[in-house]
């Protein structure tokens, strides 16, 4: 009897909405997911609605140069994956993943009121001559990108919990839920691109053929229902009791090591400092097992005379071995996080030159007179995603499994490596279709003409398509490896830092365009990406993307065969 009440209950330490043990009959698994995924599909569709065209907005509505639009979005862009580390290290240390994602909603509210209102109400909005012809004063400019940066911090409490909250809901101790959280993120990252689905085809029209406030108001909305899907499902959840600053742990760690740095680590591991207890001493981790690399950080839990004077022991000078691993789990992660930065720049593109690109080329359907948004072509890459989802969690990986024996069918590892080696020839075929477009425009002395009629913006969709099957195996690998490898307690800290990649692609794209353009442009030459891009060599820029990938492919492959998997041990009871 007492074991079957054992077993009603999780053994990962969770609890529900009113801070007891988590029933597994009564809460968490897919029962309430679908209130986790409707919030990230909402969320998703408020965020791309409004970062789409976001580089369009800039251009012809606050005025400014293609290269300038181009940095302003690629920064705003960087900065809502580097915020995501304010928002996990708020949810890992004191308020827990449910309710840094509630408050955190309500700043990201506030900034979608404004930027709407920024885009819609009579001298807050840039004052236009035409649809392309608008001037926006400084005051202007400012309102509007106040309210992005409200939103880069609102999403910073969103994004790094969301994935994590959803996978707290399936326990590491049970193998049926475990195996049911790898087909979660896949399903988690689809959600996230039927949102985007639904941006970049309605609202892109919305914004450039109706009107932009209502392009931004329909987002506000979405973010609003986001917010109520979530509060929904409430009672469902389980929730991880936050286990306090990781950064004082991580610190700890670092200060133990240093003061012992002259002391011997024993041969034996089981002379190194651990709680006798079957549970870790970190609120909401698992023990882990000792490894043998990285062993200066081992010092930390070498024990010597002086750390026995007092009853109490001090952190500051004697680590346990699971707060010792907790680092060195970071540590590992850092190299593979790296190796991330080239391909979120070339993820970047679709943003913002892609979209400059698209705008060069016959954007009407066939004969008619509907011009599609160049920033809608984008929805190919999505729909990519889509459609590549159920192949790779329903077909592959259980085609892989019969040959590896692996329950994923491949490793978190493999599935990323394969991701940056399909990213590759999305930047040679951009750079080809860029050199095809060129040699038209000269061939025909059409310098001066907005688009190129003989070039249709659909000869972009395999570059979209092709960057949508990469992020199916990077992003998603990327996601389920941080979350997996990370320290139980640090999950939300990890889960940002894989997101950091983005926004550090993001400035690396944007550093790369500064350097490019400072380099191209000397000795009065037009450069590589001028306003008018006929006069250009975009090519060149998407060449030198696929060369940085190659090179970070190989790094890549060299960390990847040096990777050391975490040891969990045990269980956790709440």
């Amino acid at each position: 009897m007492e074991e079957e009440e054992e077993d009603t209950y999780t053994k990962d330490g969770t609890v529900d909405y009113c801070g007891n043990p988590a029933d597994k009959t009564k809460t968490g698994t897919w029962k309430a997911c679908p209130y986790i995924l409707g919030n990230e599909c909402c969320e998703r569709l408020a965020y791309y609605g409004m970062s789409s065209n976001l580089v369009v907005y800039f251009k012809y509505h606050l005025n400014q140069h293609s290269a300038t639009a181009s940095r302003n979005n690629l920064n705003w862009g960087g900065t809502c994956y580097i915020t995501p580390l304010i928002g996990a290290f708020v949810a890992d240390a004191y308020l827990g993943r449910y309710w840094t994602i509630a408050s955190f909603s309500i700043i990201y509210v506030i900034g979608m009121a404004l930027l709407t209102m920024s885009a819609s109400i009579p001298g807050m909005k840039p004052t236009c001559h035409g649809k392309d012809n608008c001037q926006a004063t400084d005051a202007q400019s400012a309102a509007c990108f106040i309210a992005l940066y409200l939103i880069a911090l609102g999403t910073g409490g969103i994004k790094p919990c969301v994935s994590s909250y959803g996978a707290d809901q399936f326990d590491d101790a049970d193998e049926v839920e475990k195996k049911h959280k790898a087909s979660f993120f896949n399903w988690f990252y689809l959600s996230i691109n039927i949102g985007a689905l639904v941006a970049a085809s309605v609202l892109v029209w919305v914004q450039e053929n109706v009107s932009w406030g209502l392009g931004f108001g329909i987002p506000a909305v979405a973010m609003a229902i986001a917010v109520g899907s979530f509060f929904s499902g409430t009672r469902l959840y389980r929730n991880q009791k936050p286990g306090g600053s990781p950064l004082t742990r991580i610190a700890q760690v670092v200060v133990a090591a240093l003061r012992k740095h002259k002391v011997e680590v024993p041969t034996d591991k089981a002379l190194l400092h651990e709680t006798a207890d079957t549970e870790s001493l970190i609120k909401g981790s698992r023990k882990l097992d000792h490894t043998d690399d990285l062993r200066f950080f081992d010092k930390a839990a070498v024990e010597a005379q002086s750390d026995h004077i007092k009853d109490s022991i001090n952190p500051w000078k004697l680590c346990t071995v699971t707060q010792v691993e907790e680092v060195k789990a970071i540590v590992r992660l850092l190299p593979i996080w790296a190796t991330g930065i080239i391909f979120s720049a070339v993820y970047s593109q679709m943003g913002s030159l892609f979209v400059l690109q698209g705008e060069t080329m016959n954007r009407y359907l066939g004969s008619t007179s509907f011009q599609i948004p160049a920033a809608s072509v984008s929805i190919f890459d999505t729909i990519s995603v889509i459609i590549w989802v159920p192949i790779y969690d329903r077909i592959l990986v259980p085609v892989a499994r019969r040959y590896t024996g692996h329950k994923n069918g491949i490793t978190q590892l493999q599935r990323m490596g394969i991701g940056l080696v399909i990213s590759i020839f999305a930047m040679l075929y951009a750079g080809v279709l860029e050199l095809v477009r060129l040699r038209i425009v000269r061939r025909h002395n059409l310098y001066e003409l907005e688009y190129i009629p003989s070039i249709s913006v659909f000869w972009q969709v395999p570059q979209y398509f092709i960057i949508g099957c990469a992020e199916v195996f990077t992003f998603i690998g990327q996601l389920e490896f941080f979350y997996e490898q990370a320290p139980d307690a640090m999950r939300s800290t990890c889960s940002a830092l894989s997101l950091t990649t983005v926004a550090l692609g993001s400035y690396l794209s944007s550093l790369l365009l500064t350097i490019v353009t400072k380099a191209s442009t000397k000795h009065g030459k037009l450069g590589w990406i001028p306003d008018n891009l006929n006069y250009g060599h975009l090519h060149y820029f998407f060449w030198l993307l696929a060369i940085l990938s190659v090179l970070n492919l190989g790094a890549y492959l060299l960390i990847a065969k040096w990777y050391t998997y975490k040891k969990a041990v045990g269980t956790l009871r709440s």
